[in-house]
């Protein structure tokens, strides 16, 4: 439904490509934009939010096994990426 990406994700092209498929771009402007803005505030409010997704990918590279994927199975790493959550969780509490 949405996409929320940074600021290197504004270009017009993209956006209608996405508008075909449904999908809703959701990032702020560059400041060397030519065209008019095509968004307002009110859809980027949901873009302050993706601060706490990038912060959880941050706590988790800080896990050396979660940095270089060791696991050859995909299940495995997954545990361990649920395992790291779970850690991450518990610190925070």
């Amino acid at each position: 439904e949405h996409l929320i990406g940074d600021k290197a994700y504004d270009s017009d092209g993209l956006d209608t490509q996405l508008a075909e498929q449904c999908v809703e771009l959701i990032a702020p402007h560059r400041a060397n934009r030519r065209k008019l803005k095509t968004q307002d505030g009110r859809a980027l409010r949901r873009y302050a939010r993706r601060w706490l997704v990038e912060r959880l990918f941050a706590w988790m590279q800080w896990k050396r096994r979660l940095l270089t994927r060791w696991e050859y199975y995909a299940r495995n790493f997954l545990g361990f990426v649920q395992l790291a959550s779970i850690t991450i969780l518990l610190k925070r509490i």
